[in-house]
């Protein structure tokens, strides 16, 4: 079995720009630089042959190259608080196609529809048990956020490797876009 999920690299120069706001939560865990991603699509563990096909299946998404722009922090919580802080992404036509092309290729490899909404950001920091108001202090400091444009011009499968430290990432295979008048 391997845990892999669909995303977008986010480029170092805006990844170092998100490290200078990884501070202000005691107890946080911070996400390091390569860390850093857009997911288009969880798909979990799965068999080696599933895996097989659902590279097949993303070989075959179509899409041109576009832009995405970082522009809000948020929280997500569980039943004990805040769990986890993030970047969050523009709204964006393009980028909500590309995700759901990865989640009909992994339904086309044999797996279930994913039924969460799709909510596009990079995580920063996981937390447990943290200060609800610490957290929403950090929120307002950081809500000003706006990345310059990133430019999309294709996209990487990923396996996730967890640890007490937290998860390992590793590209699988990147899967470029063509380019405009390309054959």
């Amino acid at each position: 079995m391997i845990r892999l999920f669909a995303a977008l690299a986010v480029p170092p120069e805006i990844g170092r720009a998100l490290q200078s706001r990884q501070t202000g939560i005691d107890g946080a865990r911070w996400r390091p630089l390569e860390a850093f991603h857009v997911t288009l699509r969880f798909f979990g563990e799965v068999r080696q042959d599933v895996a097989r096909d659902l590279d097949e299946a993303l070989l075959h998404v179509v899409a041109r190259p576009f832009e995405i722009v970082l522009d809000s922090v948020g929280s997500f919580s569980d039943s004990d608080g805040p769990s986890a802080v993030w970047a969050g992404v523009q709204a964006n036509p393009a980028l909500s196609r590309l995700a759901s092309a990865c989640e009909r290729a992994a339904r086309d490899a044999g797996m279930e529809a994913d039924a969460r909404r799709y909510r596009p950001h990079v995580t920063l920091a996981y937390l447990r048990r943290q200060n609800p108001t610490q957290v929403a202090l950090w929120l307002e400091t950081h809500a000003r956020l706006l990345s310059p444009p990133i430019p999309v011009t294709g996209f990487g499968l990923y396996s996730s490797q967890l640890s007490p430290e937290g998860s390992h990432y590793r590209l699988e295979a990147e899967y470029p876009f063509a380019q405009a008048g390309a054959a």
